[in-house]
């Protein structure tokens, strides 16, 4: 990472060199320039403290759902006409009605295993053990006890499911018919719907897409930051209204990406990155809105550091800055960059100077 601050700091000082005319300096370093010659200098302060390396990037701020970035999909498994349907942007909570096909109920529940049979007493699987679990966290067990993580289907089971039924409006079997429910890893906020109003619902058809209700901010990351972004990063987003609110990166993507409409080219290719926020409250109920994050991806403490404006080029290589010193006699010294701030636009130095000292910068 040292490597490309040093590019990108050697790359945004030429790029100032060349905004002054192109005129670089031929001096030797700590080489006197004349002092009477000089106009008035233009200077900044060689200080010292905190620097940090950033990746400035455009993201999205939506709501967390599959770790890849994209929603859940529940899967219709009952057969009739849907007659209720949850509107985007609807919160449903596990155990709570999701929608309703023939006037009757089709619940959420909590679970990563999809509903795939009807369950019964007898049955035992990973299926059994999640509505177990549903029937616990729900407080339909009481008086039987249900043990959470047992994956059979008991006498408990199916007293606690009666309950439920009667509580949702089902007919009272101590079944649960593989239409009855749609399994999700949490509760969810209604992202769009597929099915229509009066429509034929069909099993194994899609009906709705959903997310948590935990906003998070995705962020297409270009290739070359592979390997200086990690997760644990510290963000700062700025949200619309230019709001500001802090995060970090929560996890990314193992695959690049080609956004829709390159053609599959490569060289547009991205790795997708996911920021949390520490305090989700505060980004307001916002929906795919464009957000700028600042991820720090490394700092230095304790570097003297000027404005990356005061380095100049030097004839025979390398760097250098003018200190003006008592008396107004300037004096080249050379110095090698370390870390660059790019939001700071400072960049850190090592040579002949000192906290305090005046560097020469172009006048505004």
């Amino acid at each position: 990472m040292m490597r490309k601050t040093w590019l990108l700091a050697a790359a945004v000082v030429l790029v100032a060199v060349a905004a002054t005319g192109g005129v670089v300096a031929a001096f030797s370093p700590k080489q006197a320039t004349p002092g009477p010659q000089q106009p008035p200098a233009n200077t900044a302060q060689v200080e010292k403290g905190t620097l940090s390396a950033r990746v400035s990037i455009y993201g999205t701020l939506t709501y967390r759902a599959r770790p890849d970035g994209s929603p859940y999909s529940v899967i219709n498994q009952a057969r009739g006409i849907y007659t209720e349907l949850p509107v985007d942007g609807d919160k449903i909570a596990c155990g709570d009605v999701l929608y309703r096909v023939d006037d009757q109920p089709v619940l959420l529940m909590c679970g990563t295993v999809p509903a795939y049979r009807d369950l019964h007493a007898g049955d035992v699987g990973n299926d059994v053990r999640q509505l177990n679990t549903n029937l616990h966290d729900l407080g339909y067990d009481a008086g039987v006890a249900i043990d959470p993580n047992n994956n059979g289907f008991t006498w408990r089971t199916q007293q606690a499911l009666e309950k439920l039924q009667h509580d949702k409006g089902f007919e009272v079997t101590g079944q649960l018919h593989i239409g009855d429910a749609a399994f999700l890893p949490e509760s969810v906020r209604i992202a769009s719907v597929i099915g229509e109003l009066g429509g034929s619902a069909q099993p194994g058809a899609p009906v709705l897409h959903a997310t948590s209700d935990t906003p998070e901010v995705q962020v297409a990351l270009d290739p070359s930051y592979q390997g200086e972004v990690v997760t644990g990063d510290l963000a700062q987003i700025t949200l619309p209204g230019n709001k500001s609110v802090t995060g970090k990166v929560d996890r990314l993507g193992r695959v690049a990406q080609v956004a829709s409409g390159q053609n599959n080219n490569a060289g547009q290719a991205t790795i997708p990155a996911f920021i949390s926020l520490d305090d989700p409250g505060k980004a307001g109920g916002l929906d795919l809105a464009p957000v700028r994050v600042e991820i720090t991806t490394g700092g230095v403490e304790n570097a003297l550091s000027v404005p990356v404006t005061a380095i100049v080029g030097r004839s025979g290589g390398g760097f250098a800055v003018e200190v003006v010193r008592n008396g107004g006699r300037r004096d080249l010294v050379a110095v090698e960059l370390g870390l660059f701030d790019d939001v700071a636009g400072r960049v850190q130095v090592e040579g002949d100077l000192h906290e305090g000292d005046r560097v020469v910068v172009p006048s505004l």
